[in-house]
Formats: structure tokens, C-alpha cells, sequence
């Protein structure tokens, strides 16, 4: 069955292993695409936050703003929030802010995730869907033939074992394909988190710096001494 080429496999297969293949097609397509938004996102971002860190150690704050403001790397509107609320709001306000963005971030990351895992879960019960087609046809033919020849069967059989073979083909793709990037995410999430933690406190370090010679420098009252006009 497999001398007549790419079109024999097809028609072989059946319209089932026609909806294989566009499955194994979709998944290929989302990994491309997820490996093109996460392509050398962890490095931008850290050389990001570099920049930040060491602008707010000089207390540059405006200058650490516009070097997020230029950036393209999307952990920018992170500082930036952090920025947007430094001074504005209490400590947890500023807290939960730059958390909610992080999570913004990570979700964003994840783009189409759920297709790969929808797939990796169902493609092999799509194959098995094509077995159980494949072998209706073979017991088709022999109630319409009323013989039970390998000319009468082969093309049921063929399809249920082609639909099976690749259903079990993508499920195995489309899972390992998830784990990888599954990984992936962990590490920028962590990444995201230390840096986030590590801009937060930053910032609380510059508000009291900044705070602390202003009390300082605030007048004390002279006593007057007892009859002095």
C-alpha cells in the first residue's frame, strides 16, 4: 500500500487521516510561532532589567523610565507599571500591581498552548476513530460482496491501520512539543518573578533614600530660655 506514493497513503487513509495531517501541520505551525515570540526573550529581558537595576542604583529614575519606554522587550510595561505607581501608592498597592502585570506577561507567553495540549491528548483517539471506520468498511464490503477476500477488506484494514499508526504519530509530536515549551515557561516565569521581586524592592530602597534627608534637614525648635524677653 505504500508503492503508490503520497496520494496512495491519502486515499489509503481515508478523509480521517486527512484530519491527522492538518492537526500535524497545526501543531508545527504553533511551535514555530511560539519558538518566534520566545525566541531570546529571557536575554532581553535580563539585559533589561540590567539596565533598570543600575540606573536605580544612581537614583535615574527618569532615566530608567525612558530606557522602558524605548524598549521592545514586553517586560517593559512591567517596570513601567512599578514606575507609574512608585510614590502614588502604598508599598502592597505597588506589590500587587507589578504582580498583576507579571502574570499579564506570563499568560501572554503561553499564547496557543492549549491547542498543542488538546492535541497531543486526542489525536490518538482520532487514529483509533479511524480503526474502528476503517474495520465498518471491511465488514461493509463483505455483507455487500458476500466474500471475505484481502481484495474485499485490504482497503478497510489499510485505513484503520494508517489512521491509527499516525494518530499515534502526532499525539506522540504534539506532547513533546507541550512538555518543551512547558519548560520553557517555567524558567521565564521564575525568571520574571526574581526580577519583578528584585524591581519592587529597588524602588522601595530609592523612596527611602530619597525620603531620608528630607527628615533630616527638617528644623528643630530652639528652646527659650526662662525670662528672656
Amino acid at each position: 500500500m505504500f508503492d503508490h506514493g503520497l496520494m496512495g497513503l491519502i486515499k489509503a487513509g481515508g478523509f480521517t487521516l486527512l484530519f491527522i495531517a492538518f492537526c500535524s501541520i497545526l501543531v508545527l505551525a504553533i511551535a514555530v510561532e511560539r519558538t518566534v515570540a520566545m525566541w531570546r526573550f529571557v536575554d532581553r529581558a535580563r539585559s533589561l532589567a540590567e539596565t533598570v537595576k543600575r540606573c536605580l542604583y544612581r537614583g535615574a529614575i527618569a532615566e530608567a523610565r525612558a530606557a522602558c519606554e524605548r524598549s521592545t522587550s514586553s517586560v517593559a510595561e512591567l517596570f513601567l507599571v512599578g514606575f507609574e505607581r512608585h510614590g502614588r501608592s502604598e508599598h502592597a498597592a505597588l506589590d500587587a500591581a507589578v504582580e498583576r502585570e507579571r502574570q499579564r506577561v506570563s499568560l501572554g507567553l503561553k499564547g496557543q498552548m492549549w491547542i498543542l495540549g488538546t492535541i497531543g491528548a486526542t489525536a490518538p483517539f482520532i487514529g483509533l476513530f479511524g480503526t474502528v471506520w476503517g474495520i465498518m468498511r471491511a465488514f461493509n464490503e463483505i455483507g455487500i460482496q458476500h466474500k471475505a477476500g484481502i481484495d474485499v477488506v485490504g482497503p478497510g484494514i489499510s485505513e484503520a491501520l494508517i489512521t491509527t499508526a499516525f494518530g499515534i504519530i502526532v499525539g506522540i509530536e504534539s506532547v513533546m512539543i507541550y512538555n518543551f515549551f512547558q519548560a520553557r515557561l517555567a524558567r521565564c516565569a521564575m525568571e520574571l518573578k526574581l526580577m519583578a521581586e528584585e524591581f519592587v524592592e529597588l524602588l522601595r530602597e530609592r523612596g527611602a533614600a530619597k525620603d531620608a534627608p528630607a527628615a533630616k534637614e527638617s528644623p528643630k525648635e530652639t528652646p527659650k530660655a526662662e525670662g528672656a524677653e
